[in-house]
């Protein structure tokens, strides 16, 4: 599925469109995956100690709770960064957008590291805390959309699914830091100094995000398509301008005009295709986020199994998706967007039983079979993901439909997956009303990929 053409006609020469397109992937790729790990380090600290630090009061299951509702406001945040982003990078180019969410992302997600727990400061903490994952959300909601494009926007004919999945790859690196940054202060410090102090440096290092910010805004240009767009727009303006002028009346007033807001033309034209957008990826979403936040805390706590030999699961698992994904993207720019992210889909709804059958062994070995089967169908699903949202819709309004798609899945799955699957365990004392969860979006999932299909098929 392919509705837009991969690379414009450029004036410059053969080896600047390939520095450029490099520059671009490569500059895409690194602002994902430091933005995911500073968005990640969240998940993974609700799950180990927040709850105690800053929710200390009730049971241990009230604290966990309270600190993955903390974590799913970051998403509620996120299309608000999506809306405002996207409105503006696709007015005035991709690159301020995403330069900005960087910037906001590094001054964030230091704030946590620093931020005084309800010990020393009472109440501030958790509202502070609270604020700080609100700029997170909002900030990741304007990254997705700005990375995404970055690297479609420059990919030659026929590879967009493989660009687009360097955006992609940032999600398994952000995990895999992440956990790997965890492990590291966990070993280095005892467990007492991991709870008082340790777990602040996974957060500290979201400083060099800040770097990357100034190396994007001082070195990458902005994507070749936008250019083209805008110069399409003006083209536009001038003519409407032109026959204004020659009739004699402002055709302009109680209209659009050229330069119409992307937000609004989304909205009233638009709206039902972000909403299968988004239907189409909550389960990928929700389910991610089970497996590396909700897991842990159901292993770590209900299971009794080592945290640290967990983490390294994860991290291993999420290793392999560093393969997965760009393969599949591959597979995509060869035999179409929606028949692998359908296969992938498919995949999540039929292994969902199976996976916590196996978690609930309590065996590190069937954890790891369970999880990374259910990773495999994730990355299945996520490499074609990036190009095919971008292919919805057109340059002019690309970045705001996109982002919106993107960010209401991560609202109705990834935000609310961890809450609600605490939530079901102590309600129903079974992971398998989790499973069940899963299997709904995915449901939800299949069926927006047919009507999108069928879209397709009628163009």
């Amino acid at each position: 599925m392919d509705t837009a053409p991969s690379a414009l006609p450029s004036t410059s020469t053969p080896a600047q469109d390939a520095r450029n397109r490099r520059k671009g992937a490569t500059a895409a790729a690194l602002a994902s995956a430091v933005e995911w790990y500073d968005y990640f380090v969240f998940g993974i600290a609700a799950a180990l100690v927040l709850g105690d630090l800053y929710f200390p009061a009730g049971s241990s299951s009230a604290g966990v709770l309270a600190s993955f509702a903390t974590f799913a406001v970051g998403f509620l945040a996120r299309p608000f960064g999506g809306v405002i982003a996207g409105h503006l990078g696709d007015k005035r180019g991709r690159k301020p957008m995403l330069v900005l969410a960087l910037t906001l992302m590094g001054v964030a997600t230091t704030g946590i590291g620093l931020l005084p727990t309800y010990e020393t400061i009472g109440i501030a903490a958790p509202v502070l805390l609270v604020t700080l994952r609100v700029m997170q959300g909002i900030a990741v909601g304007a990254q997705w959309g700005g990375a995404m494009l970055l690297a479609t926007e420059y990919a030659p004919e026929g590879k967009r699914g493989i660009y687009g999945s360097f955006v992609q790859l940032g999600v398994p690196i952000g995990v895999v830091t992440a956990n790997s940054v965890f492990l590291l202060a966990g070993a280095f410090t005892s467990e007492s100094a991991f709870a008082a102090w340790g777990w602040r440096l996974p957060f500290l290092v979201g400083l060099l995000v800040l770097v990357l910010a100034w190396y994007i805004h001082k070195h990458v240009e902005e994507t070749p398509e936008f250019r083209a767009a805008e110069r399409a727009l003006a083209e536009k303006e001038r003519e409407e301008k032109g026959q204004i002028a020659e009739q004699g009346a402002d055709k302009g007033k109680g209209g659009d005009g050229a330069r119409n807001s992307p937000l609004r033309t989304i909205l009233r034209g638009h709206l039902g295709t972000v909403f299968l957008a988004g239907g189409s990826f909550a389960v990928n979403t929700a389910t991610f986020y089970i497996l590396i936040t909700g897991v842990l805390d159901y292993t770590t706590r209900e299971l009794d199994m080592n945290r640290g030999a967990v983490l390294t699961v994860s991290l291993c698992v999420s290793l392999t998706q560093l393969v997965l994904i760009p393969a599949s993207a591959a597979l995509s720019d060869r035999i179409g967007r929606i028949r692998i992210y359908g296969l992938g889909a498919a995949g999540i709804a039929l292994w969902a039983v199976p996976m916590f059958l196996l978690i609930d062994t309590g065996s590190l070995l069937w954890l790891a079979v369970g999880t990374f089967v259910a990773s495999c169908f994730l990355s299945i699903m996520y490499g074609p993901q990036a190009a095919l949202f971008a292919e919805l819709f057109t340059p002019e309004m690309r970045y705001t439909g996109a982002s919106l798609g993107y960010q209401i899945a991560a609202v109705l799955g990834g935000g609310l997956a961890p809450f609600v699957m605490v939530l079901l365990l102590e309600t129903t004392g079974t992971s398998m009303s989790v499973a069940a969860y899963i299997i709904g979006l995915a449901v939800i999932a299949l069926g927006s990929i047919k009507v999108l299909a069928d879209r397709a098929r009628s163009r």
